[in-house]
C-alpha cells in the first residue's frame, strides 16, 4: 500500500466514523407526511389601503412564523406558493382549530378614545403575557415601548374618568375607565377571558399584526397513522430494493460487486448523516430522492467495472485495469451526475414545498454518490489488489 492510498484510507475511515456518530446521536426531523399534522394554505387579501407586495408577503410569513414559534410547535415549514399564497405545515399539531385561529387572525390591536379615534396600535407594544387578577381571572399584561409609553402617558393624564377602548380586529374586547395617569407604559387588558383565550391574545400581541389580511383557502389534516403506514411501506420497499441491488452487484461483478455494496452502505450512512447535520426535514419525496441517488451510485460502479473488464481483456494487470477503468468511466459519470444536479436545481428554483425537498435530497445524494463511486470504491479496490490472494487468483475479482 502506497502512502497516498494510506492517506485516502484514513480519510475514509474518519468520514465513516464521523457519519456514524452523527447518525447515532442526532434525531431526524420528520415532515408532515410522516409525522402527521396540518397543512394550511393562506391567501393574502388586497384591501383599499393594503397592496400585496413581495415585501408584505415576506413580513407576513415572518409574523406567522413568530406566532408558531411561541405556540411551541416543533419543525414548522412555511413557504410562499404562487404570487399571493402562503403554505404553513405544522407537524405533530394536536389542536388544529386553535392553530388556525392564531395563524390566520390579523391581530390588529388599537387603543381608541371615546370618539373612536386611534391613539395607539399594537406596534407600540414591547411584550404581552398572561397573569391573574385578585379574583383569579386571567388577563393580559402589556408593556409598551418607550415611544408608546410616552403617548399613552400623555393620553391617560388628560382623560382621567374617561374610557380607553381596546379593539382587536375591529371588535371591542375591553373598555376600562382611566382612573389614574399610566406613566410607566404598563397596563392590563381584561375581558372575561378563559385561560386559552388570554394565552392566544398574548401570543398574537407579542408576534404583532399581519401586514396584510389572510384568508384560509385550504385546510388539510394528516393523521399520524397515515404517515406511519406510508413510512412502513417505504421502509419495506427500500429494504427489498437494497437486497436486490446487493445481489445483482455480487452476481454480475462478484467481488467487485461486493466492494461496491460496501461502499454503497457507507454512502447511505453519509447521506443520512448529512441530513441530520443540516437539520433537514425528512419527507417522503426526500426519501424518494435518496433512493434515486442510490440507483445512480450503483450505475457509476457498473460503468467503472465494465470499463475495468474491457481493459483486463486486453491482457492488462488488475491494477492497470483499475486505473484505466476509472479514467475512462470518469467523464461519463461526471456528465450524468452534473446533468441530474442541473435538473434538481431547476426543480428547486421553480418548485415549492415537497418538490424543493426532493430537489435538495437528490442534489446531496448525487454529490455524495460521486464521492463514494470515485474515491471510496477505488480506495477499497486498491487495497484489495495488494493482497496476495487476489494477485494469485484474479478470477475472484470478477474481471
Amino acid at each position: 500500500m502506497n502512502i497516498r492510498s494510506e492517506y485516502k484510507t484514513a480519510f475514509i475511515v474518519i468520514v465513516f466514523a464521523l457519519s456514524l456518530w452523527i447518525l447515532l446521536t442526532r434525531p431526524f426531523r420528520l415532515g408532515l407526511d410522516i409525522k402527521g399534522g396540518i397543512r394550511v394554505t393562506l391567501q393574502c387579501q388586497k384591501t383599499p389601503t393594503v397592496e400585496i407586495t413581495d415585501d408584505a408577503i415576506r413580513r407576513t410569513i415572518e409574523v406567522i412564523r413568530n406566532r408558531i414559534d411561541q405556540m411551541g410547535v416543533a419543525e414548522p415549514s412555511l413557504y410562499r406558493e404562487g404570487t399571493d399564497k402562503i403554505v404553513v405545515e405544522l407537524p405533530g399539531i394536536k389542536d388544529p382549530e386553535k392553530a388556525l385561529d392564531i395563524i390566520g387572525q390579523t391581530a390588529l390591536l388599537e387603543f381608541k378614545d371615546e370618539n373612536e379615534k386611534t391613539i395607539l396600535t399594537g406596534s407600540a407594544l414591547k411584550t404581552a403575557k398572561v397573569e391573574f387578577d385578585q379574583l383569579g381571572q386571567p388577563q393580559v399584561r402589556v408593556e409598551m415601548n418607550p415611544e408608546g409609553a410616552k403617548i399613552f402617558a400623555d393620553f391617560t393624564s388628560k382623560n382621567i374618568g374617561k374610557p380607553v377602548i381596546i379593539v382587536l380586529d375591529g371588535r371591542v374586547i375591553s373598555s376600562p375607565i382611566i382612573k389614574d395617569a399610566i406613566t410607566e407604559g404598563v397596563g392590563v387588558i381584561t375581558g372575561r377571558f378563559t385561560i386559552d383565550e388570554a394565552q392566544k391574545l398574548a401570543i398574537l400581541l407579542r408576534a404583532g399584526a399581519l401586514p396584510v389580511p389572510v384568508k384560509v383557502i385550504e385546510n388539510r389534516t394528516i393523521d399520524p397513522t397515515l404517515g406511519r403506514d406510508t413510512m412502513e411501506a417505504a421502509y419495506k420497499a427500500g429494504v427489498i430494493g437494497a437486497i436486490l441491488i446487493i445481489l445483482f452487484m455480487i452476481v454480475i461483478f462478484r467481488f467487485l460487486g461486493l466492494t461496491a455494496d460496501i461502499a454503497l452502505g457507507l454512502y447511505v450512512i453519509m447521506v443520512l448523516a448529512v441530513f441530520k447535520l443540516l437539520d433537514a426535514t425528512l419527507t417522503l419525496p426526500g426519501i424518494a430522492g435518496i433512493i434515486l441517488s442510490i440507483g445512480m451510485a450503483v450505475d457509476a460502479n457498473c460503468l467503472i467495472f465494465t470499463r475495468m473488464r474491457e481493459e483486463f481483456s486486453k491482457k492488462k494487470t488488475p491494477m492497470a485495469s483499475l486505473d484505466a477503468g476509472f479514467r475512462n468511466a470518469l467523464r461519463a459519470i461526471i456528465d450524468s451526475n452534473v446533468t441530474t444536479i442541473l435538473a434538481a436545481l431547476i426543480l428547486y428554483i421553480f418548485g415549492t414545498g415537497p418538490v424543493r425537498g426532493f430537489a435538495v435530497t437528490l442534489t446531496i445524494g448525487v454529490s455524495l454518490s460521486m464521492f463514494t463511486a470515485i474515491t471510496v470504491t477505488r480506495t477499497f479496490l486498491e487495497n484489495l489488489l495488494q493482497l496476495p490472494l487476489f494477485k494469485k487468483h484474479t478470477k475472484l475479482l470478477g474481471l
